[in-house]
């Protein structure tokens, strides 16, 4: 089974690796290019430093430097002092590569309409596939660790027993729908490994119960 697994996200790799060129076609952009500009997007202010580029790309610290460069050159980024460490320099977005990362994003495609086309309930379900498959990949190492809710010091699983948003974020003080967790949050605070571990244990379990609760299908 996980060998057909693969095989389907590999197809599905296919069609994103293919309508990524699509919507840069119009843009001074290749793909690791987009890649770095979404990324600094989603950093905000705070901008990232080259090394943290490069881990989350999955691309060598040189291909990062030679890229973000290109983006420099464009007007798309820029260096500045890191607001945490006089010693070291960021890489954020300018006003003008904000505004193309959002034309990026903006792009319509053909996997959005097939997203679009499952129910609530299977989007809300493959997006919890997803956060484990994600979680996964990244105890193996094979990515950069991502700022996902399930990851950070701010998110209660559970909290709220069979409401229709269960979970909780302290940062906000409000609750989370199923489908409401990121993947990519900006107000990510990571935790240690282990504590990582009891959250998902927490939030797994709580999953469980939530199955064993469900009516039966007819």
């Amino acid at each position: 089974m996980p060998r057909r697994l693969r095989e389907g996200l590999e197809r599905i790799a296919n069609v994103l690796r293919s309508e990524r060129w699509g919507a840069l076609e119009k843009t001074p952009l290749n793909p690791t290019q987009a890649q770095i500009l979404a990324f600094l997007f989603g950093r905000g202010d705070l901008g990232a430093r080259v090394t943290a580029i490069a881990q989350h790309i999955g691309v060598s610290q040189p291909t990062a430097t030679d890229s973000i460069l290109s983006l420099e050159k464009k007007g798309l980024a820029a260096r500045r002092p890191d607001p945490y460490d006089g010693r070291a320099v960021v890489v954020a977005t300018t006003n003008a590569g904000r505004a193309l990362a959002q034309q990026i994003a903006a792009h319509a495609t053909v996997t959005d309409r097939a997203l679009a086309a499952l129910s609530a309930l299977e989007q809300q379900e493959l997006l919890r596939l997803l956060v484990k498959l994600i979680r996964n990949l990244q105890i193996e190492g094979a990515i950069a660790p991502q700022r996902m809710c399930v990851t950070c010091r701010y998110f209660r699983p559970h909290a709220y027993a069979d409401a229709p948003a269960p979970h909780h974020c302290a940062y906000v003080n409000a609750a989370l729908r199923a489908d409401g967790l990121r993947l990519d949050c900006t107000e990510h605070n990571a935790l240690s490994a282990e504590q990582q571990q009891a959250i998902w244990n927490s939030y797994v379990k709580g999953l469980a119960a939530h199955e064993a609760a469900r009516p039966a299908p007819p």
